[in-house]
């Protein structure tokens, strides 16, 4: 069963005392809740200056919530065998004691919609409410990347279109065949977005209404196209109008998916609007992975500061303000590099610890960060400090302007080359001036977003002979594509453009192609 709470807004606490306990225990109920969020609100809007969507509050068990994680968060969605999977997955893993569920999921929609657990206490609601509710909320309305890129009044609806729109194919060409255009699209959904091209905020309402229209004035032009085009190699004529017809195609393409749903000469005009589907969820979805370590940093700043002045206020008790304190610990602690964590910063631990440190060299500034922060030591306003970073930064621009010496040696970060022509390790960057400088360099680094996605184009199209794709990959140096991922991945993008496919691995230094790999459409 699924709860859902509306938010009055502000207010002194609703049914709780002006000034006195929001709740004592651990029991909930949804007035303690609305009480709850109604404090947590007037701190946020008088203290911090939070800009929010509106919220809608929602309270799920714990297999509502794996059900969660298989969608991505969303509340709707398209079928597909993929997400039934990945629930068994989590659910035996949850079962068996080897993971445990998010308190909460937050989604980037208008209005904002907030998944809290039933299971939870009466505390961990409220941590959570100022968590999603008001530090994700903020952050979402407010970053630039998800201004340029997303359209949060808008995915709800396009998700009902698409689920409504994949169901009908269902019942018309049958399951299988749907299940076929899904499961090749969704191999290549990671390189189904735009990201070189400029910002291209999706309208996704327009697109859901201009759907029919588009089909079929693509599949009349597209048609015309391929009917022009010989089979055969020609003369000079023939290579002219082949030349014409690769810059009617728009190469070279960046976007596999869009290409394909424009030009690929055997799709159905449904199945074009299938890859479209997927290809708006995955552009939708693109700026997540920039911004994670931003955004779960400035949530758990707020809810921190938040909790805290709960507490300031007499609004939560001692036994509360230390659950608060144990559970931002767990959430905020950094593995060590041989406990397991991983080679990645947990992206709470940086976040908050660069949001706590910047809130703090704007106050109370050492002689060090005069240095290093000139433009913000000391200068009084860590919240509109912080605000202006939520706005304006993406990961790797964040930290590449406000990783502190500070903050590097409370990680112990040093940095270590691994040159292949030597038998040792060398440690090229510790904590000195240059040290600080190159440290900070090489962990922005790893927030690049051109270090997620495989850099691959199509580049060419053998419209004069076989109709062959070509595709490039500019790979950087000791990073080759997986020979047996890059031939199932070929498979499925032969099976949606209806020919063969070759892919040309091309040293970024050199130029020089050093592997190829092909595949054809199964018959």
């Amino acid at each position: 069963m699924m709860n859902q709470i509306t938010p009055k807004g502000g207010g002194d606490g609703g049914g709780a005392r002006p000034g006195g306990l929001l709740y004592s225990g651990n029991d909930w109920n949804f007035q303690i809740l609305r009480d709850c969020y109604d404090a947590i609100a007037e701190i946020a809007d008088k203290e911090l200056g939070l800009e929010l969507y509106a919220n809608r509050i929602e309270i799920i068990t714990s297999e509502q919530m794996l059900d969660v994680y298989t969608s991505h968060g969303m509340p709707l969605g398209y079928k597909h065998w993929s997400f039934g999977k990945r629930f068994i997955g989590h659910e035996n893993a949850y079962r068996r004691g080897l993971m445990g569920l998010a308190y909460e999921v937050v989604i980037n929609s208008d209005p904002c919609i907030n998944y809290l657990m039933e299971e939870n206490s009466a505390t961990m609601q409220a941590l959570v409410i100022a968590h999603a509710a008001f530090g994700h909320n903020h952050f979402f309305r407010n970053n630039r990347l998800f201004r340029e890129w997303t359209d949060p009044s808008e995915i709800l609806d396009y998700l009902e279109f698409a689920r409504g729109f994949i169901a009908r194919c269902e019942e018309r060409h049958g399951v299988r065949a749907v299940e076929r255009i899904l499961d090749a699209a969704h191999a290549l959904q990671n390189q189904g977005v735009h990201r070189h091209s400029g910002a291209r905020k999706l309208d996704l309402k327009a697109e859901q209404q201009r759907a029919r229209e588009r089909r079929a004035y693509e599949d009349s032009m597209f048609n015309d196209l391929w009917r022009t085009l010989p089979t055969e190699p020609a003369g000079e004529e023939g290579q002219a109008e082949g030349a014409l017809a690769r810059r009617l195609l728009g190469l070279p393409e960046e976007n596999l998916l869009y290409f394909l749903e424009k030009n690929a000469p055997r799709l159905a005009s449904w199945e074009r609007e299938i890859i479209r589907i997927v290809r708006m969820v995955a552009q939708y979805f693109y700026p997540q992975p920039q911004v994670k370590m931003m955004n779960e940093g400035c949530a758990t700043w707020v809810h921190s500061y938040i909790m805290r002045r709960l507490h300031e206020l007499g609004r939560i008790d001692d036994a509360a303000y230390l659950e608060v304190i144990h559970s931002t610990s767990n959430v905020i602690s950094q593995p060590g590099f041989d406990a397991g964590g991983g080679p990645s910063f947990n992206p709470y631990a940086l976040g908050y610890a660069m949001m706590t440190d910047i809130a703090r060299i704007c106050e109370t500034p050492t002689e060090e960060d005069r240095t290093w922060f000139p433009d913000i030591a000391g200068n009084g306003d860590p919240i509109g400090t912080l605000r202006h970073a939520w706005a304006e930064y993406r990961d790797e621009s964040f930290i590449q302007q406000f990783l502190s010496p500070k903050v590097i040696r409370d990680f112990r970060m040093f940095r270590l080359r691994d040159d292949t022509s030597q038998p040792y390790l060398l440690v090229d960057a510790i904590h000195d001036e240059a040290g600080y400088r190159d440290i900070r360099r090489s962990v922005a680094l790893t927030y690049d977003p051109g270090t997620f996605y495989t850099e691959i184009e199509i580049v060419d199209v053998d419209l004069l002979g076989d109709r062959t794709l070509v595709l490039e990959h500019r790979s950087r140096t000791g990073q080759m594509l997986q020979p047996g991922d890059a031939r199932q991945t070929l498979d499925y993008l032969a099976l949606l453009w209806g020919y063969g496919v070759i892919l040309k691995e091309i040293d970024s230094q050199t130029g020089t192609v050093v592997t190829t790999h092909s595949a054809k459409p199964s018959a």
